[in-house]
């Protein structure tokens, strides 16, 4: 089994802001592939989904970001989970808008979450990174990270979190690269092949030149004899 946890904050303040993408995707994932709806329960939000033989459990701990630790553990603890049967899905400044990453273990890179998490399981977990892009100064990040997402945003967030749901499955049974494939392909899809490509203009060739008439053949000398011969000595 394992543990998809989605970081934000609780409350209706914080719901668009760029910080809460992470309850964002394990929001759409229940509501593709939930059953029975969200419960309170390990200072969060939890609900059960199902891929084939696969469970999985998604938490949004309501401890506030900087101590979503707390829940996470809890809910480890109580499942008899390891770090490593655990998913976090997260915002990353250092990730252009709509591109996703995947992570196992390492440092919290500054995440006040990932930072909470690390000091209740350790750091051996696997994240889900979503880039929000950064706002170009780090005096900046703060206001910028709970701030809501801008309106233009709205078309590659949606198409996100729904390559998320579609790819969530190979996500718990371990194919992370057929999880990615899934997000590209509502991100990022291929080209249509059904439009014609383009004449090449023909090949610009010199005008053949123009025929030359045939001289013409010279009149019949109908001089006599006698007469020649004068003209000659002319």
């Amino acid at each position: 089994m394992k543990l998809l946890v989605g970081l934000g904050n609780p409350g209706s303040k914080y719901q668009g802001n760029r910080h809460n993408i992470g309850y964002m995707a394990v929001d759409r994932i229940a509501a593709d592939h939930g059953d029975g709806g969200w419960k309170s329960k390990f200072q969060g939000q939890v609900a059960d989904v199902r891929f084939g033989s696969d469970r999985a459990v998604l938490l949004k701990p309501e401890t506030f970001m900087n101590n979503s630790g707390q829940s996470v553990g809890e809910a480890m603890r109580f499942h008899k989970l390891s770090p490593e049967d655990i998913v976090v899905f997260h915002d990353e400044l250092d990730l252009a808008p709509a591109k996703v990453r995947l992570k196992s273990g390492g440092g919290h890179a500054g995440h006040n979450g990932l930072r909470s998490i690390h000091a209740h399981i350790g750091a051996d977990y696997d994240r889900v990174r979503l880039g929000i892009g950064h706002p170009g100064h780090k005096d900046a990040v703060a206001g910028y990270v709970l701030r809501d997402f801008a309106k233009a945003d709205g078309d590659w967030l949606d198409d996100l979190l729904r390559g998320i749901s579609d790819g969530v499955g190979q996500l718990v049974a371990g194919h992370g690269d057929k999880f990615l494939n899934a997000v590209s392909l509502k991100v990022a899809p291929p080209r249509s092949s059904t439009s014609r490509p383009k004449e090449r203009p023909a090949p610009q060739t010199a005008p053949a030149p123009a025929p030359q008439k045939a001289p013409e053949p010279p009149a019949p000398d109908t001089r006599s004899a006698l007469q020649r011969l004068k003209d000659h000595f002319k």
